[in-house]
């Protein structure tokens, strides 16, 4: 068990079909300065060596579930979650080595916050040259509002409730949305805490050429005219 000014961090990472990249996401937040207290991998119905990975991997929780997609699983690994705090990362995207302790010193003192950090793209080093060109990857730091740069306590992430497992694709969009309408208080770290990996399998690339964000944001202005639950 380790821990930073008091908070004890559960870390979630989702995993369909990642045995590509799941060892070193696994490693980078092990190599974290101040290390979390658990690291559960939710399987999402894998068929491929992801569950042999998350099990030789010394100190990771592995959970499966049939395949729901990551809304689901970020929901299942919350609920396994006993840490003070969470924190996601996704299978094929790593942390930068302080991530964690720069973020819990921004939690300190604030039971109700969202501390978010900017993010680097990086080209997966197994692409080729014809592959790297047909790819976008962003050169500069963004700041990202994403569930793998965020760090809060587990009881505000419960208390806004689980992702909506409905939405193909802007499932923290709308989760985020909900913590904004709830007026919980929100933080943009200027500092690089996550890379995110730009490959030929990202999902989110892959569904957003098919799918829509519509949905979300249907859902969005409902809410704020009133006409939806919360």
């Amino acid at each position: 068990m380790s821990s930073f000014h008091g908070g004890s961090v559960s870390v979630v990472i989702p995993a369909f079909n990642a045995e590509k990249y799941l060892a070193e996401a696994i490693a980078s937040v092990q190599a974290q300065t101040a290390p979390p207290f658990e690291v559960i991998v939710v399987d999402d119905g894998s068929t491929d060596g992801t569950a042999e990975i998350a099990r030789r991997s010394s100190g990771v929780i592995h959970v499966w579930q049939p395949n729901g997609g990551v809304a689901a699983a970020l929901n299942h690994g919350s609920r396994v979650a006993t840490g003070d705090c969470i924190a996601f990362l996704s299978a094929d995207d790593v942390w930068i080595a302080d991530k964690l302790a720069t973020q819990l010193e921004a939690l300190e003192g604030h039971p109700n916050r969202l501390v978010f950090g900017h993010m680097l793209h990086f080209l997966s080093p197994e692409l080729s040259a014809e592959e790297a060109r047909s790819l976008v990857c962003p050169d500069r730091p963004m700041p990202a509002f994403s569930a793998g740069t965020l760090l809060t306590r587990l009881d505000t992430f419960r208390r806004i409730g689980p992702l909506n497992e409905s939405f193909a694709v802007g499932e923290f969009m709308d989760w985020y949305g909900r913590a904004r309408d709830d007026g919980t208080d929100v933080v943009m770290l200027d500092a690089v805490v996550s890379r995110r990996r730009v490959h030929l399998g990202n999902q989110s690339t892959k569904a957003l050429r098919e799918r829509s964000y519509a949905p979300v944001l249907k859902a969005l202005i409902e809410r704020r005219r009133g006409t939806s639950p919360k």
